[in-house]
């Protein structure tokens, strides 16, 4: 019924679309030639007119020798090439801001260090920078000891030029066994640094040292102080011509005034000189008052040296009275009781109107021979001229004790001072009224802030360490960072003296 057929194709032209016809074809022209060519016109002129040119008047540059510019650019390419590598590496400017919407004297928080390890046990009871501005060292320990100190501290170094910095982690932690009570770099080795415990001993570390940091120390002995160490500060050695060589002075609560030099060859200090501060240096009043024997010792608080004179330094007392020593002096002689391998004796020179309370900070201006600032527990500033007693200013900030008053190193009218209350006070004296132009948080908890410190060599950066255990950093803003002229003006007006 149904089968498979195959039918022839059939097909029929359009009657309505006409057929195309395709065909190649190909064709062939010469080479095109092309030529490059540079020229440079040996006739140059420059001009530039604010009036109609009169014509007359002919601009014609310098013919240059042939081949001079050549060989300059061989000669400096490689130079630049290498500083512009540099430059690429470089982590210099990363955090650098010039800050041209910022408020005048404004200052921010840019770090809060610490170490966790001691979890809020230890207070920050001393920092300082070292010789390049770059790292900020802390010492830990405590200021409320009943006994014997048994506490584990320690000496924290932060890099604050390292890239991506963990405050939270130190660069550097050295352990002690007993808490270091002060610390201060070498002014000229970034890598040495010098600290004083509890216990009394003065110590030197090296930071270089991949293993044992320790240099040398003091030790305990009759030559070594037997009460807390208070201060340690770092003076040129006059005794020779190299200006790198430097000596060590130690202050504590046993009055003592110690000198040490360093032995390089042997790697120990020594004692080289000494002074004693005794009760009978004390004004009447506080003697009476406080019912001291004259051939008793009292505890030295804080050390500062002269900007001019070398030999000139103030020492603050426990008792709360403020001395002027010379490194000449050869007063009373320490009594028979006390025990040292170089004669000890009074080094005071003249004393000023003591504070109520012991003395926490003495501090010689940098700008200005005569004047000094002190801080106290009797919650004062006081600005002082060497040449008279009286304090010329008296600032009651109300925030408790002072425990640190500093001057800047480079505004010769401003001053920071930290509080119990745990704040940072910034005063330009230049003011009529003693009030301060900044008033800073400056501690975890409101905790007591103990001490501060400028940076000698970034003078935009300012340190402080608090009872919580951590350091704070401010930088300041460009007017508080740079030198007025009336600022020297006002600290002569203020301690008496002509400009």
């Amino acid at each position: 019924m149904f089968s498979d057929k195959i039918l022839e194709a059939v097909s029929f032209r359009s009657s309505w679309k006409k057929e195309r016809s395709l065909a190649n074809g190909s064709a062939q022209t010469d080479d095109m030639e092309t030529f490059e060519r540079a020229s440079q016109s040996i006739k140059r002129r420059d001009r530039e007119v604010q009036t109609d040119d009169d014509g007359h008047q002919k601009f014609r540059l310098a013919e240059d020798t042939v081949g001079r510019l050549g060989e300059f650019l061989a000669r400096i390419e490689p130079v630049i090439s290498r500083e512009l590598n540099k430059n690429l590496t470089s982590h210099a400017f990363d955090d650098f801001n010039i800050g041209w919407d910022e408020e005048l004297g404004s200052v921010t928080s840019v770090h809060k260090l610490t170490n966790p390890e001691i979890n809020g046990e230890l207070h920050v009871t001393g920092v300082s920078w070292n010789s390049t501005g770059a790292v900020i060292a802390a010492s830990y320990g405590r200021y409320d000891h009943e006994d014997w100190c048994t506490h584990k501290s320690a000496l924290c170094t932060w890099n604050l030029e390292r890239r991506n910095i963990n405050e939270n982690k130190p660069d550097t932690v050295i352990d002690l066994s007993t808490c270091l009570t002060c610390v201060a770099f070498h002014p000229k080795n970034p890598a040495i640094i010098a600290g004083g415990t509890y216990d009394g001993e003065v110590m030197m570390w090296d930071l270089s040292r991949e293993d044992d940091m320790l240099v040398t120390s003091s030790g305990i002995g009759d030559d070594a102080h037997r009460e807390p160490v208070t201060r340690v500060h770092w003076i040129p050695d006059t005794t020779t011509s190299k200006r790198d060589r430097y000596l060590l002075v130690s202050t504590s609560g046993d009055g003592k005034i110690l000198v040490w030099k360093h032995d390089r060859k042997k790697d120990v200090i020594k004692l080289s000189n000494g002074f004693i501060l005794m009760a009978q240096n004390l004004p009447k009043e506080l003697k009476k008052s406080r019912g001291i024997r004259g051939d008793k010792e009292v505890g030295v608080t804080c050390l500062s040296y002269n900007c001019e004179d070398r030999d000139a330094f103030l020492i603050g007392s426990e008792p709360g009275a403020v001395f002027r020593c010379s490194m000449l002096s050869h007063g009373e002689p320490a009594g028979s009781h006390v025990i040292s391998s170089v004669p000890l004796h009074s080094p005071v020179t003249f004393t000023y109107n003591p504070h109520h309370a012991p003395v926490y900070s003495a501090e010689f201006s940098p700008f200005h021979r005569n004047a000094f600032l002190s801080s106290s527990m009797d919650q004062t500033i006081r600005l002082y001229s060497m040449l008279q007693k009286q304090p010329v200013l008296t600032i009651e900030p109300g925030e408790g004790f002072i425990s640190s008053t500093k001057w800047s190193p480079v505004r010769p009218s401003l001053i920071a001072a930290t509080t119990e209350s745990g704040h940072l006070l910034l005063y330009d004296l230049k003011n009529d009224q003693p009030v301060p132009i900044q008033k800073l948080e400056a501690s975890i908890n409101k905790s007591a802030v103990h001490t501060c410190q400028f940076n000698p060599h970034q003078f935009e950066l300012l340190a402080t360490g608090d009872g919580a255990g951590f350091v704070h950093v401010f930088r300041l803003s460009q007017d508080l960072k740079t030198a007025n002229s009336k600022d020297i003006e006002a600290i002569n007006v203020l301690v008496d003296i002509e400009s």
